[in-house]
């Protein structure tokens, strides 16, 4: 995989040109450029809504979403489960919840987890997916 500079210009308008979270800018730039989807496009396994899924501040973590966080050297993970992130066999209703739960203090859980989405390969910070 290659990584691609941009200006911050360029980057607010392919932002802009994403319709959903789900939409990636390698989305947006292979529309622009008349590419089509590929076969692992996201959008193509993109499913309705499920009770499974879980909503939080207007972002859907579809069933089966990863979590995980570095804390203390340490990965910490969890899952999309029943409409909750479950980590450590216990339901949370917020990203800080959890968070707090594993280091007993008060966290931004937005900044403290990535997450990868079913059929994605790559991480990323939840609080970019609020932007």
């Amino acid at each position: 995989m290659h990584t691609i500079e941009v200006d911050f210009d360029v980057y607010k308008q392919l932002t802009i040109r994403r319709a959903t979270e789900e939409v990636t800018c390698n989305d947006v730039i292979r529309e622009l450029l008349g590419l089509g989807q590929t076969e692992a496009d996201p959008k193509k396994i993109q499913t309705e809504p499920s009770p499974s899924d879980w909503a939080v501040k207007g972002i859907r973590f579809p069933a089966g979403t990863e979590f995980r966080a570095n804390y203390k050297g340490q990965i910490r993970t969890g899952r999309v489960e029943g409409g909750a992130l479950t980590v450590n066999g216990k339901r949370y209703d917020s990203p800080s919840a959890a968070a707090v739960a594993i280091t007993g203090s008060s966290v931004n859980g937005w900044r403290f987890w990535e997450c990868r989405f079913p059929g994605k390969s790559t991480w990323q910070l939840i609080v970019s997916l609020r932007r």
